[in-house]
């Protein structure tokens, strides 16, 4: 009864880990909805800039976001990290549903505005949908790589506006758009779902790119004279620092 029940509160840590970045992408996202303005289109790039601080927030507080996992899972794919996996893009779901029906209620002009954005997206079609969504999460892996490797937040607040001003779809972001839009038919399930299979697929691609490289490496080195390799290992640094990983 004791195991159960710590494997009972263990996923539901999880899961909470997913709805509290589901909460802060759906911050980011209204941020983002409250400077559209087809007055000043300008303005857009303001929201822009201003939606990273999302995901620095998550990486600061090591929450559970969907798209910054998945390009993490060759390096760690045990049951348990499938598991925190899938009990974040639940916890994303619930979020981003819950903070964009709240924000629907209590602010009505980004209800509006949310509606129109998801009309557009809707009307684009799922193959661009699910191509746009591909570009999408290879710049978040891109921007959780420099983040994880080099401690720096220079790829998040590169990245991310990136994507943003582009055009890319976030399916995170999406199912906030969706639920403050007031929008509940099957054709919105579906678009979600090409957008989180499109969003893996580009988190994916990079690290997948990158299982050839060992082979590639392991083949130079059989080549490579003993002066060569003397001077290689004097130039290399004498330690690698491995810092701590980001969601």
């Amino acid at each position: 009864m004791k195991n159960f029940g710590n494997a009972a509160l263990g996923v539901l840590q999880k899961i909470i880990d997913g709805v509290l970045a589901g909460i802060l992408i759906s911050l980011g996202g209204a941020v983002y909805l409250a400077c559209i303005h087809p007055e000043t289109p300008y303005s857009r790039y303001i929201g822009a800039f201003l939606f990273p601080l999302a995901l620095l927030c998550i990486c600061w507080r090591g929450y559970a976001l969907y798209t910054g996992k998945i390009g993490l899972i060759y390096e760690k794919h045990t049951k348990e990290d499938i598991s925190v996996l899938l009990l974040s893009l639940l916890g994303n779901l619930i979020g981003t549903v819950a903070f964009g029906y709240l924000v629907a209620f209590t602010l009505p002009s980004l209800k509006e505005t949310a509606l129109t954005l998801c009309t557009d997206k809707l009307a684009q079609g799922y193959g661009f949908g699910f191509l746009r969504a591909v570009l999408c999460g290879l710049l978040v892996f891109l921007s959780i790589d420099v983040w994880r490797n080099n401690r720096t937040p220079l790829g998040i607040l590169m990245c991310i506006p990136a994507f943003i001003l582009s055009g890319y779809e976030h399916s995170i972001a999406d199912m906030f758009y969706f639920a403050c839009s007031g929008i509940v038919q099957w054709q919105a399930l579906l678009y979600l779902l090409l957008i989180v299979l499109g969003n893996s697929v580009g988190g994916l691609l990079i690290p997948t790119l990158k299982l050839i490289r060992p082979r590639t490496e392991s083949k130079k080195a059989e080549t490579v004279t003993p002066l060569e390799s003397n001077e290689t290992d004097s130039e290399a640094p004498m330690s690698e620092t491995q810092p701590h990983g980001s969601k």
